[in-house]
């Protein structure tokens, strides 16, 4: 059974930094395309950074790129999203997902995208 467990969120103020990790079981992440979206309170989701299942091809939205880092941790299975220089406008429920195939993973469109796992929140202040 796939699941996908999200963790490391919390509260920071401006400028912080946070580790997200998203533990992978069922399944290796390395055999699949993955990625970080994230809900705001009223908005819709957004996808923030994608990692193909080479783990080498990424790709970050116009908003954290430079700030946000995604990669695998194929010992410990798992999906990481590095976040520095976060603003209160990062502040959102962020989930990991996993791509319905390889062959679309771009772009970061919720449609090409399964959402398995409860989010992780995160709340910058400024």
């Amino acid at each position: 059974q796939v699941q996908l467990v999200e963790s490391g969120g919390g509260s920071v103020q401006a400028g912080g930094s946070l580790r997200l990790s998203c533990a992978a079981s069922g399944f290796t992440v390395s055999s699949r395309c993955m990625a970080w979206f994230r809900q705001a309170a009223g908005k819709e989701r957004e996808g923030v950074a994608g990692i193909h299942a080479d783990g080498i091809r990424t790709i970050y939205s116009d908003s954290v790129k430079g700030r946000f880092t995604i990669s695998q941790d194929n010992a410990k299975n798992t999906l990481s999203l590095q976040m520095t220089g976060l603003k209160p406008e990062d502040t959102a429920m962020y989930y990991c997902a996993i791509a319905t195939s390889c062959a679309w993973w771009l772009p970061l469109r919720l449609d090409r995208y399964n959402l398995r796992g409860q989010g992780t929140q995160v709340t910058v202040s400024s």
